[in-house]
């Protein structure tokens, strides 16, 4: 007896991601869900689910998709400065989607492009740190500091800094900063970031 295969109704899943791309784009990722994946196909939501199995693993795909978009060629030739171009390449890469940090944060992935990535930095790490411990975990730091940036950067994109940080004024050192919480000039902040966790990554060693 022939086993009975599936029915995909000619789509892949390259498609089934790039549709779910679109409708991130568009709705960011509270709207993201696989009726909406499917009603941009055109098929039902059993086709998509067939592809993607779970959600979770959907949002796999879509981290993966994003480290796919990371260049890792072209990279300078001191480790530090190998370190900083990485981030930010994954930087702009999260910001080259709606949410696209929120879809990477909280994924466990081990693709290819996540890898490769990750490959290269702790590569490069391994020639500046200590300890094969402090460089890889001097790569966490810069991932969740990244990660974390972005992420704020993307949600400052939607809302108004400039109510969001109210200080009650008995926190008189708090409120003589505040402009400075309320600093969208990411582009500086994340390069100051970087800097600082890397000038400590080759005298400070993990324990």
């Amino acid at each position: 007896m022939t086993k009975r295969q599936p029915i995909k109704a000619g789509i892949t899943l390259g498609q089934v991601v790039a549709a779910a791309f679109a409708v991130l784009d568009r709705g960011g990722l509270d709207k993201l869900s696989t009726r909406a994946i499917a009603a941009d196909l055109g098929v039902s939501m059993n086709t998509v689910m067939w592809h993607i199995r779970t959600k979770a693993r959907l949002l796999d795909l879509l981290a993966e998709a994003i480290f796919v978009e990371v260049d890792v060629d072209g990279l300078p030739s001191r480790w530090d400065e190998r370190v900083a171009e990485l981030h930010q390449r994954l930087r702009v890469a999260m910001l080259g989607h709606r949410d696209g940090a929120r879809v990477v944060a909280g994924t466990f992935v081990n693709g290819p492009g996540t890898l490769g990535v990750t490959e290269r930095v702790v590569d490069a790490l391994l020639e500046g740190c200590p300890t094969r411990r402090t460089a890889v975990w001097t790569s966490w730091s810069l991932f969740y500091f990244t990660l974390g940036l972005v992420q704020e950067e993307q949600a400052a994109a939607e809302i108004d800094l400039s109510g969001t940080y109210q200080v009650p004024e008995e926190f008189p050192v708090l409120n003589s900063v505040l402009d400075e919480f309320r600093s969208v000039d990411f582009d500086n902040r994340f390069r100051f970031g970087l800097e600082q966790i890397l000038r400590s990554a080759p005298v400070l060693e993990a324990p």
